[in-house]
């Protein structure tokens, strides 16, 4: 463990961090600002296209200047995915950055966050608030100060267990960081803006999980650009009825993709192919669970207090057994905990790092994968 953490800390200090953080993203608003302008001189389609490549490779060698699991994992989703698919569609005038009424500001903003401004309630002129109360972050964020605790006492509790707070740590940490997003572009934007997660925890099927509930950024991306597609193709080489199915198959196909590239930049190893069964594995079974909707045609269903814990228990079970190996083994656990402990000695100023006892956790962890 001394060891990693010794080739970890060679491999950046938390400046020089931050100043290749602050000059990737001034290269990527520069970027933005390009893809805006040149979009006005020509027309959509392959044009444009070829136009933003240069960008869209830029995007996706910028996250190899990072390193750390914060700046770097979030710089990787926001540009990789999320900014590279808006740019795609913005090629052929189709999603949100084709509204010809934004802004450059909002047009950047949109680019390259996990943001969508809300539209206008009809016969209202002021927009639908979505943002959650403050008390709801509040808590969310003492849960994550008690995981924090828990941590420390990571030899005397069971490994699965700590993999449960673990999962719980991370879906927290991205729902709390992607909060303190919207909250700057609604702050600079003066635009309500929708949540990106919708309390995943009461979901009740794999198709109100993935659809409705987790990550619903990356759904409205993926639906024009990958789902819409190939169910239109789909649907006149099989007809309509049969065509959900390579649509869903395809969707989760390029989802499992994007995981293993982001897993790439995080942990700079060869993929081992688990996420991809992963979310092949979901897609396969949230095709059947539409068959059997379909097939009791709404006569009889599973109860609330039945169909959410079978739905998270899958999630987190296939989790366990699929997902989190890979992030283990790029040691996301110990590598997060370390840049705790950096940003806490920076924000102070003061050498040496205050110690975390972060040994027990992630050595815990690493035993259950």
């Amino acid at each position: 463990m001394d060891g990693a953490r010794e080739i970890y800390y060679e491999n950046y200090s938390m400046e020089g961090e931050i100043i290749n953080f602050v000059k990737v993203w001034f290269s990527v608003i520069v970027s933005l600002t390009y893809c805006s302008f040149t979009a006005k001189l020509l027309p959509k389609g392959l044009p444009r296209l070829l136009a933003f490549l240069p960008v869209i490779c830029l995007f996706l060698a910028l996250p190899f200047n990072l390193h750390s699991m914060h700046l770097g994992g979030m710089t990787v989703f926001f540009l990789v995915w999320l900014a590279n698919f808006k740019l795609l569609l913005f090629a052929f005038h189709r999603g949100p950055l084709s509204d010809a009424s934004l802004s450059l500001p909002q047009f950047i903003a949109i680019g390259c966050l996990p943001i969508k401004l809300q539209e206008k309630v009809p016969g209202n002129n002021r927009t639908r608030k979505a943002h959650k109360s403050l008390w709801n972050y509040a808590i969310k964020a003492l849960l994550i100060a008690l995981f924090l605790r828990v941590y420390d006492y990571g030899d005397q509790i069971h490994h699965k267990i700590i993999l449960v707070v673990y999962c719980l740590h991370i879906y927290l940490m991205l729902e709390l960081m992607l909060a303190v997003v919207a909250a700057l572009a609604r702050a600079t934007l003066g635009s309500e803006l929708e949540p990106q997660f919708n309390e995943p925890y009461l979901s009740t099927s794999l198709q109100d999980f993935w659809g409705r509930r987790w990550n619903l950024m990356v759904t409205r991306t993926l639906r024009p650009t990958v789902y819409e597609p190939v169910l239109g193709v789909a649907a006149r080489l099989v007809g309509r009825e049969w065509a959900m199915v390579p649509a869903v198959l395809s969707t989760f196909a390029v989802s499992a993709l994007m995981h293993e590239l982001i897993f790439f930049y995080l942990g700079r190893t060869r993929p081992t192919w688990e996420i991809t069964w992963f979310f092949l594995l979901h897609g396969a079974c949230l095709v059947a669970e539409n068959g059997v909707k379909k097939a009791a045609r709404g006569r009889w269903g599973l109860p609330r207090v039945v169909a959410t814990p079978l739905t998270l228990g899958f999630v987190v079970g296939t989790g366990f057994w699929l997902f989190f190996p890979q992030l283990l083994r790029c040691k996301a656990d110990v590598r997060a905990f370390e840049e705790y402990a950096m940003a806490w000695a920076f924000l102070k100023g003061t050498l040496p790092l205050p110690r975390f006892n972060v040994s027990t956790s992630s050595s815990s962890a690493a035993t259950a994968a």
